[in-house]
């Protein structure tokens, strides 16, 4: 079935997120509380609500995107470049500009959106930020009303599942054991809320999100029986 499917149909991408706001005393007294009845069942009686913060970036109700990068295959004759880019910046912004992408060059039936663990992440939180920000949501995302065979989303992790829903597997332990490069060799997710906040280096996690855009790509093609990506056919733009 996956070998029906054109690569260059396929858009590859992942998301990076933080807290929407770098401190939990920066939140009203509302939010706090809204925090605490949220983060309840996560952190248990071993953290306070406030001590939890720093893993507000998983929730989309509390969290930003502060990155959106996509990967996609360009095929010519035998030859084959998979192209990366990142929007970046103010997240309404570059949610505008993501959806402008998907409208434009991803509206028709055959397209398909591609992430690791994408149905139950990165997917519903761009849609969820959108609505937020008043944007309206893009058909790709927009799953009201269809039916699950019409979902234009792939997931390399549910993939693997095979139907086995009590299995989660992440993006490194895939990697590894498909004899894929890791994404996650300078950094990973627990990471990224400091080096956003306090390095202040949005080029570093810029890198690492366009590398696990690459591993998804690549996990895909594995999932094909078809050769990695060499260096020379990855082009960042």
């Amino acid at each position: 079935m996956l070998q029906r499917i054109s690569l260059d149909k396929i858009l590859f991408l992942d998301i990076e997120t933080v807290p929407e706001v770098e401190n939990f005393d920066e939140l009203d007294a509302t939010t706090q509380k809204l925090w605490e009845l949220k983060s309840a069942y996560q952190r248990k009686e071993e953290f306070s609500a406030e001590e939890f913060y720093n893993n507000a970036g998983i929730w989309a109700e509390f969290g930003k995107i502060i990155c959106i990068s996509v990967g996609y295959f360009v095929l010519k004759g035998d030859t084959r470049s998979f192209r990366v880019t990142t929007f970046y910046g103010e997240e309404k912004q570059l949610l505008l500009d993501f959806k402008n992408l998907l409208d434009t060059h991803y509206q028709h039936p055959q397209q398909l959106l591609c992430a690791h663990n994408g149905k139950e992440f990165d997917f519903p939180y761009i849609a969820r930020r959108m609505i937020i920000h008043g944007i309206q949501i893009p058909y790709k995302l927009n799953l009201f009303g269809k039916k699950p065979w019409e979902v234009p989303h792939l997931d390399t992790m549910e993939l693997w599942k095979f139907g086995d829903f009590k299995n989660y597997t992440s993006l490194k332990l895939l990697t590894h054991i498909l004899g894929i490069p890791s994404p996650k060799d300078d950094i990973d997710g627990s990471e990224v809320r400091a080096v956003f906040y306090e390095e202040k280096n949005i080029d570093r996690i810029i890198t690492y999100c366009e590398k696990d855009t690459i591993a998804v790509a690549q996990i895909f093609l594995r999932f094909r029986n078809e050769e990695l990506l060499n260096d020379d056919e990855i082009l960042h733009v």
